[in-house]
């Protein structure tokens, strides 16, 4: 059975894991109405989703 021989130090442990961590969200401005959404989403402001309404504006949350 394969059991470590050495206690891993916290130091390693963490250089490890450094890039685990997540990244930042992408934003940019819709091309409707001005507000600033997720990249590759759906509007929830006004529902459009690149240059067509794909929700009404009443189903938006």
């Amino acid at each position: 059975m394969a059991v470590p021989k050495r206690k891993t130090t916290k130091s390693k442990r963490n250089m490890r894991r450094a890039h685990d961590s997540l990244g930042s969200t992408q934003v940019q401005e819709c091309s409707n109405c001005g507000e600033m959404k997720r990249a590759h989403h759906i509007c929830t402001e006004c529902g459009h989703y690149g240059e067509r309404e794909v929700l009404e504006t009443s189903d938006v949350l």
